[in-house]
C-alpha cells in the first residue's frame, strides 16, 4: 500500500508513533476498571466517556476504510473499538440498575441510532470523493466535541486550584498523540485528520500549564479539614452533679489565672465535702472519704 512506500517514510513513522501513544491513552482507564472489578461496583464512575470514545473510534475506522491508504488509522481505531467495548461491558456488569439503563440507552442512541444514520446517509446517496469528504467532516465535528470535553475539568482546576482530577501523565500523552496525528494528517494531506489535533494540542498544553501552576497549591477543601482542637477540663467536685468546666487554652495562656483556678477548686472541694458530711449519717462518712480518692478529672476533646 502507499502508506509503506519509501517516498513516505515520515508518514509511516508518525503513524506508528501515533498508534503507540494512542494505545497508552486507551489503556489509561485500566486501573479504574481493575478497582471496579475488585469492588464489584462502578463506584460513581460514568459510562459516557467510554461510549463516546467507542462512537468516535467507529466513525474514524469507517472514514479510514472509505478513504483507503490509511491502514495505521484503521489499526488504532480497531484497537480502540475493542478496548472501549471491554470497558463498557465491565461497566454494565457491575453498574446499578439505573446506571445500566442509562448506559444501554446511550449505546442505542449513539451507536444504534446516530452511527447507523451517518453510515446509511454517506454510503448510499453519496459516492467517491463526496462520501469521503462528508464522512471526514462529520469525524472532525465529533473529534472537536471530544477534545472540548476536558474544558470542564480545566474550569474546575481554575476554580478549585486543585489538579486532583487532571493527572499530568494523561495530559502529556494526549498532547503527544495530538502532535503525532497532526503530523500524520499533514503528510497525508488530509485536513480532516490534521485539523482536530491542532485543538487537541492547544488544550493539552493548557492542561499541562495549569498543572504546573497548581500542583503545589493545597485546595481550600483540604485546608478546611484541619480542624483545631480545644481541650476542656471537666473537674468533678464532690458529687457528679457539680461539674465545673475549665478552658485549658486560657489556663495555658494565663499562668497567674491558672494558679487562682487551682486555689478556687481546692477551696470548693472541702466546702462540698463539708456539705455532704452534714447531710450524711456518721456511719457513711468513712465510705465517702474513701470514694473521694477515686475521683479524677474528665478530659473532653471538642472539634470546633
Amino acid at each position: 500500500m502507499a502508506i509503506f512506500d519509501l517516498h513516505h517514510p515520515w508518514l509511516f513513522v508518525f503513524g506508528v508513533l501515533g498508534n503507540i501513544i494512542s494505545i497508552l491513552v486507551f489503556l489509561a482507564p485500566v486501573p479504574a476498571f481493575r478497582r471496579i472489578c475488585k469492588e464489584k461496583s462502578t463506584m460513581g464512575f460514568q459510562s459516557v466517556p467510554y461510549v463516546v470514545a467507542l462512537f468516535s473510534s467507529m466513525l474514524w475506522m469507517y472514514y479510514a476504510f472509505i478513504k483507503k491508504n490509511a491502514i495505521l488509522l484503521v489499526s488504532i481505531n480497531s484497537f480502540g473499538c475493542v478496548v472501549e467495548t471491554i470497558y463498557i461491558s465491565i461497566f454494565i456488569l457491575y453498574a446499578s440498575k439505573e446506571a445500566r439503563r442509562q448506559t444501554v440507552k446511550l449505546l442505542v442512541s449513539l451507536i444504534g441510532g446516530l452511527y447507523t444514520l451517518i453510515f446509511l446517509v454517506t454510503l448510499f446517496p453519496l459516492n467517491g470523493a463526496s462520501r469521503v469528504q462528508v464522512a471526514g467532516w462529520i469525524c472532525v465535528t465529533v473529534a472537536v466535541a471530544v477534545f472540548a470535553a476536558p474544558l470542564s475539568i480545566v474550569f474546575q482546576v481554575v476554580r478549585t486550584k486543585s489538579v486532583e482530577f487532571m493527572p499530568f501523565t494523561l495530559s502529556f500523552f494526549l498532547t503527544l498523540s495530538a502532535i503525532m496525528w497532526f503530523a500524520y494528517g499533514l503528510l497525508l494531506k488530509d485536513l480532516c485528520i490534521a485539523l482536530p489535533n491542532v485543538l487537541g494540542f492547544f488544550l493539552g498544553m493548557i492542561q499541562m500549564l495549569l498543572y504546573g501552576m497548581y500542583r503545589f497549591v493545597k485546595p481550600a477543601a483540604e485546608l478546611e479539614k484541619k480542624v483545631p482542637e480545644h481541650v476542656i477540663n471537666m473537674v468533678t467536685v464532690g458529687n457528679s452533679e457539680q461539674i465545673h468546666p475549665l478552658n485549658s487554652e486560657d489556663m495555658i495562656k494565663k499562668p497567674h489565672d491558672q494558679e487562682q483556678n487551682r486555689e478556687s477548686i481546692a477551696s470548693l472541694v472541702p466546702m462540698a465535702n463539708d456539705q455532704e458530711n452534714e447531710e450524711l449519717p456518721g456511719g457513711d462518712l468513712a465510705q465517702v472519704n474513701n470514694l473521694q480518692s477515686l475521683q479524677t478529672p474528665v478530659l473532653i476533646v471538642c472539634a470546633a
